[in-house]
């Protein structure tokens, strides 16, 4: 695994670019363990694998589509999906969700209508800052989003950090 610096550095296989801080930012909006995490399109790991490297490690599950290009995670920490449109079963116990570079809304929508009134608390959406308008309509009533530019935290400028958490002031249905 590469080691990280203090510059976002963009390592193969990962559409972030990657820092120190950066994780170390992630890792601290993540529950401890027991909490499970889902990371839902892990990609080939390489963030998941560093953040369960991170102490205390996560208890944290990369969800990829088969066949999954996973290059980073062990078999423990990593689960298929059968196409683009799978939702894995397993988000109906995880308390957070992690979603890098979705490749589309409908994928947000449809985790949140299936399992969104379940134990999930957070869920952590990060990409690029022109894709977020078409994504935070996902959010909107029952939760409240904290979005600040990745580039105050160790990313890129064009990059930002969604992070969302269930409204106190949530209806229950």
């Amino acid at each position: 695994m590469p080691v990280l610096t203090s510059s976002a550095t963009v390592h193969s296989g990962c559409c972030l670019a990657l820092s120190a801080p950066f994780l170390s930012h992630i890792h601290s909006l993540l529950p401890p363990p027991p909490d499970l995490i889902l990371s839902i399109g892990s990609g080939f790991g390489l963030l998941e694998a560093l953040l369960l490297a991170a102490d205390p490690p996560p208890s944290l599950v990369g969800i990829e589509v088969q066949p999954s290009p996973n290059r980073y995670l062990a078999r423990d920490h990593h689960r298929e999906v059968y196409g683009t449109r799978g939702i894995h079963e397993l988000a109906s116990e995880a308390s957070a969700w992690m979603f890098i570079y979705p490749r589309r809304v409908g994928l947000v929508e449809e985790y949140l209508e299936k399992f969104g009134n379940g134990v999930v608390k957070i869920v952590i959406w990060i990409g690029p800052r022109a894709d977020w308008e078409d994504y935070k309509g996902c959010f909107a009533g029952a939760w409240e989003l904290h979005v600040k530019c990745a580039d105050q935290i160790g990313g890129r400028a064009w990059e930002v950090v969604a992070v969302a958490t269930k409204s106190r002031h949530r209806s229950k249905s």
